[in-house]
């Protein structure tokens, strides 16, 4: 399809041939800017700012209370979160969007502890990967702290082998936060489930960017996020989703008015509303979810365009040409590629590894409108990454050929190496 050396003429053909180069005219992106980070926050849609002000001035300033029923905010959860189903493998009723991904992650896990514990009391442990996302990790330490489990950490090859009696639940991130790495959900799941496991889901870098299939592949529970590849700015809610063998089974552990069979009985004693419902907590940001509901109208406007499948081949032909020019264009400049090269293998990212300066060389890049971002190492098996997203929707080919040219031109002016690039601000 291209050259060895993939040329910039290359790139602006894939361009002109791309079915869904039209999708980046829903966003707002500023002129100048290749935005290379929507696996850590999405690019605003372009109706976001007038559905977000009509739910302040008109929803909530005019009509007041009203719009709990007379704009629908009270049913906004579930609406959204049929449109999130759409896009991870779920039907209509089993996706509920509230709260963060930490509180969904906290319920999901300590429903699943539940039912393990109930069905197997000798199962005490839960195994992550070590490299899983921290937060993750510290609501599963905190809930084993709190229920006599033990959290075993793994590197991803070795998790076949940890799946023995004793565990209770596997809890995954379905690509990994710094490599991109993908796991293969189906197989992962049967193999958990032929020792009687349970699987906890993270979709914080799949929704959106991959695609899922829940159902299909098993799962038992899924949380994901909303801020990222399903553009629903920053802070957005996230997604909680529960299959449906289990969602009646037990209460979720933050029992709120909201999860309630009927919150406006204001009964005092607690009653779960059926299905997925329950996974809600408290109230839920109607502002913030206005947003998130402009976002994934972004991802749907997909569908007749192919889908998510026609955004995978669009991902990875995105990631794979950036990783190519990494090996030809800046070959000799110290750049490993921690992401897998095997398609079925890989996210819609693309880490960057390299011994010094990693931080120092994203600092340069975001100074030449680039904008990546830092992940750091533990000074030990994981290396300070360079992470870049390719988000499909608003990412275009001649985008990644000008993204390693400025890379390039970072490398051999040497200009990373300026003091003020070395500066660490607080969010990486």
């Amino acid at each position: 399809m291209m050259n060895l050396t993939p040329t910039l003429q290359d790139c602006e053909l894939l361009d002109q041939q791309d079915p869904l180069r039209s999708l980046c005219d829903q966003f707002d992106l500023p002129t100048g800017v290749i935005y290379l980070d929507g696996n850590s926050l999405g690019v605003m849609p372009k109706t976001a700012p007038a559905r977000v002000a009509k739910a302040v001035t008109q929803e909530w300033g005019h009509d007041l209370i009203q719009s709990w029923n007379s704009a629908g905010w009270f049913t906004l959860p579930q609406r959204v979160g049929d449109k999130i189903a759409r896009v991870i493998g779920a039907q209509a009723g089993e996706v509920v969007a509230a709260d963060s991904t930490s509180i969904n992650l906290f319920k999901v896990l300590a429903a699943a502890l539940h039912m393990a514990q109930a069905d197997h009391p000798h199962k005490t442990k839960i195994v992550s990967e070590r490299s899983n996302f921290p937060t993750d990790l510290y609501i599963a330490e905190a809930l084993c702290k709190e229920r006599g489990f033990t959290l075993q950490l793994v590197e991803a090859a070795d998790i076949p082998a940890a799946l023995q009696a004793d565990v209770a639940v596997l809890m995954l991130t379905h690509v990994n936060y710094r490599t991109g790495a993908m796991h293969d959900m189906k197989a992962v799941t049967a193999q958990a489930h032929a020792q009687g496991i349970l699987t906890v889901w993270d979709l914080a870098h799949s929704a959106g960017a991959v695609p899922v299939d829940l159902n299909g592949s098993g799962a038992d529970f899924a949380v994901g996020c909303g801020y990222k590849y399903l553009n629903g700015g920053p802070g957005a809610p996230a997604f909680v989703w529960v299959h449906p063998q289990h969602t009646d089974r037990f209460w979720q552990p933050l029992a709120g008015w909201w999860g309630h069979a009927a919150p406006f009985a204001f009964t005092p004693d607690y009653q779960p509303a059926k299905g997925i419902t329950r996974y809600q907590c408290g109230t839920q940001p109607i502002l913030s979810l206005s947003a998130l509901d402009c976002g994934l109208d972004t991802m749907l406007a997909a569908e007749p365009l192919g889908g998510m499948a026609a955004l995978r081949q669009k991902s990875l032909a995105l990631t794979g040409l950036f990783m190519q020019l990494v090996r030809t264009r800046l070959h000799g400049h110290g750049f490993g590629i921690a992401t897998p090269t095997q398609e079925a293998l890989r996210g819609s990212q693309v880490s960057l590894t390299r011994a010094e300066g990693a931080y120092a060389i994203v600092q340069a890049l975001i100074a030449r409108g680039v904008i990546g971002d830092f992940r750091a190492g533990d000074g030990g098996q994981h290396a300070d990454i360079l992470r870049f997203g390719f988000t499909p929707l608003y990412i275009g080919f001649v985008d990644v050929w000008n993204a390693a040219e400025q890379l390039c031109q970072v490398m051999v002016s040497g200009e990373w190496q300026d003091a003020r690039f070395a500066q660490k601000h607080a969010v990486t």
